[in-house]
């Protein structure tokens, strides 16, 4: 199976990001985490503390790494949705002593991108229900599918060389939203790569439809720093104009992205230890 780039009107801005994303010089070395998330923000980041910033009404990106490629593809999805939820979160994830400290190689960054790819590892992630006050199944169920009609199970892709551009559809089934249908869309550069998640199908809460359909988009860009891997987390939604359902959606997104970057620095480890394997 081939997973080829999809056409969609939800991506109107994605050339105009293409040729940006060119334009940008590469850098010749990798930026570090203080040219990418300020000194202060990285002082915290390196102590291990997870930033978070949640907004309710016009937001606008506060947390978004300082990063040319990956700052324009947060800009343009925000202005594309015209969102009134925001949720945002970052970590710095240390490399292990082994990995390359110049910036990250080839291997590297070929065995990072293939493991975001691996969507049937986020089935059983556990994720803080604050409803709850306990934890909580994130995906029940999560696999790539060849189609939103016929939802045939396929294999998680794999790829040697990280493509420019690459789009997918998954299935996942969450406890919170129900069972639906997300387009993910990767882009790459030499020194980061980010994933979109788009909803196909509309999230529920109940009998409520929370987020109507192609109204939710959630964001992860990796951006190697040399020493580590800086991972900025946003979700961003046009959500139902109920009392408290925006506070509620604000506070889920939250722990949910923590959640997924906690499958990110799992999988993380697991790229870098197959390395040193081979």
């Amino acid at each position: 199976m081939v997973y080829a780039p999809i056409l969609s009107s939800a991506y109107r801005l994605m050339p105009v990001l293409v040729l940006f994303l060119f334009l940008v010089p590469t850098p010749a070395r990798a930026l570090s985490l203080e040219e990418l998330a300020g000194p202060e923000a990285a002082a915290e980041l390196r102590a291990g503390k997870t930033l978070s910033q949640v907004q309710l009404r016009n937001p606008s990106p506060t947390l978004s790494p300082r990063h040319g490629g990956a700052l324009a593809l947060v800009e343009g999805t925000l202005a594309e949705l015209d969102s009134g939820i925001m949720a945002e979160s970052l970590i710095f994830y240390k490399k292990p002593p082994s990995a390359s400290r110049s910036g990250w190689s080839n291997a590297e960054r070929v065995a990072i991108f293939n493991s975001t790819l691996a969507i049937s590892s986020l089935e059983g992630i556990q994720y803080y229900s604050a409803s709850r006050g306990a934890m909580r199944t994130f995906y029940e169920y999560s696999r790539v599918i060849d189609s939103p009609d016929t939802k045939q199970e396929l294999a998680d892709p794999y790829y040697p060389e990280l493509p420019a551009d690459l789009s997918f559809y998954a299935r996942q089934r969450d406890l919170t939203f129900g069972d639906n249908i997300y387009e993910y869309r990767y882009r790459s550069g030499s020194d980061f790569f980010v994933f979109i998640q788009r909803n196909i199908t509309a999230l529920k809460i109940g009998i409520i439809s929370a987020v109507g359909k192609d109204r939710l988009r959630s964001l992860v860009a990796v951006i190697d720093t040399g020493d580590g891997l800086l991972v900025y987390a946003v979700s961003l939604a046009k959500a139902a104009a109920l009392p408290g359902l925006g506070n509620r959606i604000g506070s889920s997104f939250t722990n949910r992205a923590q959640a997924i970057l906690g499958w990110f620095t799992t999988q993380a480890d697991k790229a870098f230890a197959g390395l040193n394997q081979d």
